[in-house]
């Protein structure tokens, strides 16, 4: 027992350096942006993105990064190259700045090589900070929690963390989640997931076309190894300021390897369907929700059906630390004999945001 939460201590401090290694080599560039707000005030510093209304700026003499509500933004003015998604699924990478005007409300956008053009400033719906260097396109968080009860000394262990590449018409996202439990007078249980997501930009605007891999290894439905890979087409149906959702569909293939009291059925390989869909909603300085659910009906079982849902609710402490509240769900209708069909639980912890976020 005391050998296993070594273990899961161990290796949450060895992604805990690695988290904290990439935030230290994803250098920032000078703070010499400028933003006005519509009362006149003049702030400087790094505008690092835009993303559900609220302009993230990194500031010299504040700690973390400061949210500053887009809608009461008169002007920014900045020589950086920015990454930018329209409303209506455009998207281009090129310099920001808000022409000049008693009254701004839009946005010149000078894209690279291209020629400049003005839009609605309430048209754009996400604005990353880009550059031509691999790590200032880097950004994700890592999120950890523990909690121990003394009266049949259980300790529980939570990890998870993202990764996230972003260019102008393709990017990927790396996910991943852990979860250790152990009490007296029980085995340990253990979950361990990894989502690796590629995509890239249809030149129809709102769709794309990429490619999904996984992990999965769940004690509690038997689950040694579980590796799947899928190639996909998706759209987003909504990508405003506040809401942003997507469906995709495709197919793919998963391989499990069951615990060997699964006997013949201890290793299936399975052609599968998948139908995923991912849901952000956001409010201005307080609240985020992420929810991601899948499904994929095998076909060549008829009625057995795989899914999952993760979802995780986000509320900001200070500065780019996060209080959340995290869901895990794994199903399967027909599992092997004697094994259990489902697995989730909840966690909870606080997140620390690094890189390009």
């Amino acid at each position: 027992m005391l050998l296993e939460r070594i273990a899961g201590a161990t290796m949450f401090a060895r992604l805990l350096s690695l988290a904290v290694c990439l935030a230290y080599l994803v250098s920032a560039r000078d703070k010499t942006d400028v933003i006005v707000m519509k009362n006149g005030d003049r702030i400087t510093g790094e505008v690092k993105k835009l993303e559900n209304a609220v302009l993230l700026v990194d500031l010299d003499y504040v700690d973390g990064s400061i949210s500053i509500d887009w809608l009461k933004v008169a002007r920014l003015e900045s020589k950086a190259l920015f990454i930018v998604q329209l409303q209506d699924g455009s998207i281009y990478s090129g310099k920001v700045i808000s022409p000049e005007g008693p009254a701004p409300i839009k946005l010149e956008i000078e894209p690279v090589g291209q020629e400049s053009f003005t839009v609605d400033k309430t048209a754009v719906a996400t604005m990353t900070q880009t550059s031509l260097g691999l790590l200032n396109r880097l950004g994700g968080n890592i999120t950890l929690g523990s909690t121990h009860s003394k009266g049949n000394d259980t300790t529980q262990y939570n990890l998870s963390s993202d990764l996230q590449y972003v260019d102008t018409r393709w990017g990927g996202k790396v996910d991943y989640s852990s979860n250790l439990s152990s009490s007296v007078g029980a085995s340990a249980s253990t979950w361990n997931q990894v989502d690796l997501n590629g995509y890239r930009l249809l030149r129809w605007k709102n769709y794309f076309y990429g490619g999904t891999a996984g992990f999965l290894q769940s004690s509690t439905q038997g689950i040694r190894r579980q590796i799947s890979a899928s190639a996909d087409i998706g759209r987003f149906l909504k990508n405003t300021d506040r809401v942003r959702l997507s469906v995709l569909g495709g197919f793919g293939w998963q391989r499990t390897d069951y615990v060997p009291e699964a006997q013949t059925q201890a290793l299936q390989n399975l052609p599968v369907g998948l139908i995923s869909s991912t849901l952000q909603v956001f409010r201005f300085k307080k609240t985020s929700l992420d929810i991601t659910a899948a499904l994929a009906p095998a076909l060549n079982q008829q009625g057995r059906l795989f899914s999952k849902v993760n979802a995780s609710y986000y509320l900001k402490v200070f500065g780019k630390i996060d209080w959340n509240v995290s869901f895990f769900g794994n199903w399967d209708t027909q599992p092997p004999e004697h094994l259990q069909s489902s697995n989730y639980g909840t966690t909870t912890g606080l997140s620390y945001t690094f890189g390009n976020r």
